[in-house]
């Protein structure tokens, strides 16, 4: 009987499962709802199936119960029962209600409730960590706010003491400028008493050689020596000066050492214009350098500090040219506004203008003995001027251009003049006449130079060309390029063997003339055409000006050269280096 019941209880759920089956797949209905069709081109349209899933039945509901919390025992009494009841009519399928699907939705919410937790859990933890950086970031606030406080009590504190003490030095403004003032003039007292003393020195020297009285007719108590003109420094019976100064030029004898250029080096910078520098003239005697600058001034420096001792001003547009006197007490200036001025160190003025050029005027020179004056101009001409009597001497005239610059031959009457007609000419001043012409460059000659002994000109170009002349030869010696820059200024040391090339590149060009003219060196520094260049008397340096508004020193005062200063039939004791 048992037997029995088993199998009858195993067939049933066979049966079970296999209706079951049958209700399930009876459950999935295919749907063709019109509005989802599916139409391609050149075919009929096709309907596109659907699945939706319905509601669980009450018996499979109560099984998934069953199976869901693992009562096995429950499930089989359930299935025994159940089908019991069926196989007696007492369960009709079509009055079995449909069960709401909750035990589903109660698994979704289940583990929507789930997700939404740990949601919680993390944002929790992100919510802590926020408020902990909000807690960290309010200390953070709180303490740069106090050294905010701190920081601007302190800024007050200095703003007051800033006060104070601009206040307080405000007081010594007036005391420096007045302090300053007294310095400046100290130092032009100075130069002006070294300047005395140079020519009361040279006073008894000519005093204790002259001849003043013999033996047998002695001069008169009340003898007072030669008289003076007016603003003049020759007495009224001295004879011509172009006669009488046309001497042996000492230079011939002399041994002078060729100035080592190669050792050359910048040693100081000095800013001493406001506009471009266009020249520079050094004391014949004294470290003492005067520059020209297109600003209208001229200035005074001494060496080696660049102390500004002294400032001329009185043309009306850019000074040009400068020389200083022989004697060094005078210094001759021209300017674009056709004039030649007389400036006397010892009345700091000026002492006399010559105005007779028409047109700007480029450049001035004192002749050997000091009494005559040399000019050349934009108006093609060049003017002697005599310094006794303050006129013009004579007129130079030959040039078809501008005549740019003019020199004389040391000890002699000799004039060289450079012109923009492209040639450079020699003049006889005392007949006032041109005696020789040299022919070469092809651009306007913008400079010529004498060397110490009168033997050799150096001429420059616009176009970067340089020319040495043979006076004795009245022939060309050599041609250097330098282009292709212009060449703006050109000058010999004082052996006569080492020419120096002011260019529009920036640089001096420095060559030593033997055999051959050879290179041997190049100083760079200014940041600007170069305009003017000069060697000191005894080569132991070189002054330069330039557009860049400075003038520039040159080589080392240190180094001496000895046997420069020993031959030197010009040197001084007095000219420390």
């Amino acid at each position: 009987m048992t037997a029995l019941m088993a199998a009858t209880t195993h067939t049933k759920r066979w049966a079970l499962m296999k209706s079951l089956n049958q209700k399930a797949m009876s459950n999935l209905k295919i749907l063709k709802p019109p509005s989802i069709l599916c139409r391609s081109k050149g075919q009929k349209s096709v309907a596109v199936p659907e699945v939706r899933r319905q509601r669980e039945v009450l018996d499979d509901f109560v099984r998934n119960f069953c199976m869901t919390y693992n009562l096995h025992k429950t499930l089989e009494v359930f299935e025994v029962e159940w089908f019991d009841a069926k196989e007696k009519g007492r369960v009709i399928d079509s009055k079995l209600i449909m069960v709401p699907d909750e035990y589903s939705r109660s698994l979704q919410l289940t583990n929507i409730l789930k997700r939404l937790q740990d949601q919680l859990e993390q944002q929790s933890v992100v919510a802590q960590c926020r408020a902990e950086m909000l807690e960290k970031f309010r200390k953070e606030r709180n303490l740069h706010r106090m050294h905010h406080n701190r920081i601007a009590q302190e800024k007050n504190k200095l703003v007051n003491v800033i006060k104070r003490l601009r206040t307080h030095f405000g007081k010594y403004d007036g005391l420096l400028e007045q302090l300053k003032k007294k310095y400046e003039q100290a130092v032009k007292a100075k130069a002006l008493m070294a300047l005395e003393r140079d020519k009361l020195r040279t006073i008894v020297d000519l005093v204790e050689k002259a001849e003043l009285f013999t033996e047998d007719n002695p001069l008169s108590p009340t003898y007072k020596g030669p008289k003076y003109g007016k603003n003049s420094m020759t007495p009224v019976s001295k004879p011509d000066p172009l006669i009488s100064a046309c001497k042996i030029n000492p230079f011939h004898e002399a041994r002078i050492s060729v100035t080592d250029v190669r050792g050359y080096t910048l040693k100081n910078t000095f800013r001493g214009h406001n506009m471009s520098v266009s020249n520079v003239v050094i004391h014949p005697k004294k470290p003492l350098v005067v520059t020209a600058s297109d600003d209208g001034t001229w200035r005074m420096w001494g060496l080696p500090a660049g102390d500004l001792i002294m400032t001329g001003e009185g043309h009306k547009d850019w000074v040009s040219g400068l020389d200083f006197h022989p004697k060094g007490m005078h210094l001759a200036s021209t300017s674009g506004d056709c004039t030649v001025k007389l400036w006397s160190f010892e009345k700091s003025r000026c002492i006399h203008t010559f105005a007779d050029h028409t047109q700007a005027v480029w450049s001035v020179s004192y002749h050997t003995s000091g009494d005559v004056l040399a000019s050349s101009s934009l108006d093609h001409t060049s003017r002697l001027w005599d310094l006794f009597s303050m006129k013009c001497r004579g007129t130079l005239r030959g040039h078809v251009d501008s005549v740019n610059s003019i020199t004389w031959q040391l000890y002699s009457s000799i004039l060289c003049t450079s012109s923009s007609d492209k040639t450079v000419s020699l003049w006889d001043a005392r007949s006032a006449l041109c005696v020789q012409t040299f022919y070469g460059h092809k651009a306007s000659c913008n400079h010529a130079c004498f060397d110490n002994k009168g033997y050799m000109i150096a001429s420059v170009d616009a176009d970067g060309i340089a020319k040495l002349w043979d006076v004795r030869k009245v022939a060309e010696y050599a041609t250097i390029n330098v282009g292709p820059q212009s060449a703006n200024r050109c000058c010999f040391d004082p052996s006569g063997l080492i020419i120096a090339i002011a260019s529009n590149d920036q640089r001096i060009k420095c060559f030593q003339i033997d055999l051959e003219v050879v290179p041997v060196s190049e100083l760079r520094g200014h940041e600007d055409a170069v305009q003017a260049v000069q060697f000191d008397p005894k080569g132991n340096f070189l002054v330069s000006g330039s557009s860049d508004s400075t003038f520039r020193v040159w080589g080392s005062f240190e180094s001496k050269s000895k046997a420069g200063r020993a031959e030197n039939p010009e040197s001084s004791n007095d000219y420390p280096c």
